[in-house]
Order: C-alpha cells, then structure tokens, then sequence
C-alpha cells in the first residue's frame, strides 16, 4: 500500500474526521511528531511551538516522507493520541471549532507542551519529527511506580512486563476492537486497562508476576472487551523467560555491571517472535524487549518490555 493511500485511510476513520484539539470538522492538516489530524485553526498553533515539540503538514499538498506516514499510522490517530494527551483534562477545557486564537494557544500548550492533562506520573520527551526506526512509544516513558505483588509460595522473583503498544490488531466489532492484554503465569494473571475503538493501542502500561520456582512460559492473550456478551480472543503468545533469567542467575547483581548484552531469546518457527530478542543489563537493571506476533489469529503484533525483578 502506498504511503498516501495509508494516510488517506488513516483520515477516513472516524476519530480522524475531526480535529484533535477542537472537534472542527474535515481537518486538512497533520502533526507527524505527535500524530493527530488538525483543523487549520489549531495547525497555526502548532508553528508557534516550534519543530522540537511539533511539525506540521498538509494532508493533501505536502510531500510526506515514509517515515511521517509511518509515524502517523503507528500512533493511530486522533482518538489514541488523546487516550494519552487528554487523559486528564477537566471538564470545559478543551476549546470548540469556534474558540478565540487565544483560548487555542492556552490548550494546545498546556496540552503538548506543558503536559498537563497525562495520567499522573507519565511524562512524554520532546523529540524532533520521528525517524524511520523511532517509534510512539519509544518517545514515551512512564514514572509510575508498581508495588510488587504478593510472593506466591517458593517465588524467585519477579517479572515487571510492560505492555507498550499493539498494531494492526484484528477487528472484532462493527468496524474495530476494544483491545485489552492478560498475561498469566501458573494461576497468577494480570490485564491492561481497555482501549476503546482502537486497533493500534498505546498502553505504557506495568504488569507484576511472581515467577516460581517450576516457572513456565508466560502467557500473553488480546481480548476484545464487549458489554452484553463474552469478550472475544484477539489472539496470544507465549514469552520465554527462560533466556532472561538463566542470565540473571549468571550475573547476579546486575548494578555491578555497565550496560551490555548477557542473553538472547531467537526468533524461531516454534515462537511468536518477530525478531530476535536480546537480554540486556540497561542501567544496572536486567531487561528485555519483546515483539510478538500474535497467533490463532488474522493480524496482530504486541510490542512489551520485560524486566526481572529479584527478590
């Protein structure tokens, strides 16, 4: 699919039919930094803050590079966008397709700039447009911090798993999905919150599981959520954490180490990974990053973090 034809479809969606900081109908501009469609009211906002935190173009007359269409379908659009920006925001803030310059430029900063309405504790880097190889939520970190659960009995540790994001999910309702992720471990389980309408969700979110002594892999399944029925099976997969924590066991105290690689997980028939996945010391921590295709399904990819916590 060409690039144009992916942003054309991207704009054709119903979030994306109007602007994301004003509800103005048929916007005809985009930020590909943050990944929203604009009215042009709003995009005049946008160049008083500068490249750094947000670059602007024409739907139709500007020539995009793939990575900018790349950016743009990976965020999702307007409504995923909000999701995270807009999490916050009180009640008769956000301006209407009417409001002043003024009333524009005070949201808009408060919203990207000074970052006011995010969930408490998340905070999101300014960078310049994306690269090819830079993705959502690689521009986005989190501070919040996660009590570790009860020690299920002979527990070695822990794992904290974090479900980043999702892409090209499969649809399950009318027109899209309510996608939410459990991972379970023995008869331990732990889920995200549910993304509403979304098949490209970003959660940034931590889950904890006490690893036993006998561990196995753990389990990972998308469902979608419905109301007045059972939740429908988005697909699963399966995380090896054996490579993560042999090295663990290896190397002990990782603070006693500068960042390098100690393991690696290999991409195979028999695993859902999309590439090889490495064990690294980050930090003085022990960490791995996963990306996963989902299985039993049409479409599907989990992108996560894994860290091994010790007791």
């Amino acid at each position: 699919m060409s690039g144009k034809k992916k942003l054309k479809d991207l704009l054709q969606q119903s979030d994306n039919r109007t602007c994301a900081d004003c509800n103005a109908p048929d916007p005809k501009w985009a930020s590909p930094t943050i990944g929203v469609f604009l009215c042009l009211k709003c995009c005049g906002v946008y160049r008083t803050l500068g490249p750094n935190i947000s670059k602007v173009l024409s739907v139709a007359l500007d020539d995009w590079a793939d990575e900018e269409i790349d950016a743009m379908v990976e965020v999702g659009g307007n409504s995923c966008a909000n999701s995270i920006y807009e999490a916050n925001v009180p009640e008769g803030v956000k301006p209407g397709p009417d409001a002043s310059v003024e009333q524009r430029t005070k949201f808009i900063r408060s919203k990207y700039e000074l970052q006011e309405f995010l969930k408490p504790g998340l905070k999101i880097s300014s960078n310049n447009a994306p690269t090819k190889k830079t993705s959502f939520h690689a521009r986005t970190s989190t501070s919040t911090t996660i009590q570790k659960p009860a020690c299920v009995e002979g527990a070695i540790g822990h794992l904290k798993i974090t479900i980043l994001q999702g892409a090209n999910l499969a649809v399950r309702d009318m027109l899209s999905s309510d996608p939410y992720v459990v991972v379970s471990l023995g008869e331990q389980k732990a889920q995200t919150t549910i993304q509403k309408s979304n098949l490209n969700p970003i959660w940034n979110e931590e889950l904890m599981l006490s690893v036993p002594e006998d561990y196995g892999p753990v389990k990972l399944q998308v469902f979608d959520y419905d109301t007045f029925s059972a939740d429908d099976i988005m697909g699963e997969a399966e995380i090896d954490i054996q490579p993560m924590l042999t090295s663990a066991m290896a190397y002990g105290d990782a603070s006693q180490f500068g960042d390098m690689q100690i393991g690696k997980w290999l991409k195979s028939h028999d695993n859902a990974l999309l590439e090889d996945s490495t064990v690294n010391i980050v930090d003085g921590k022990i960490k791995q990053e996963v990306s996963l295709q989902l299985r039993n399904v049409e479409s599907g990819i989990i992108y996560l973090e894994v860290e091994w916590i010790p007791p």
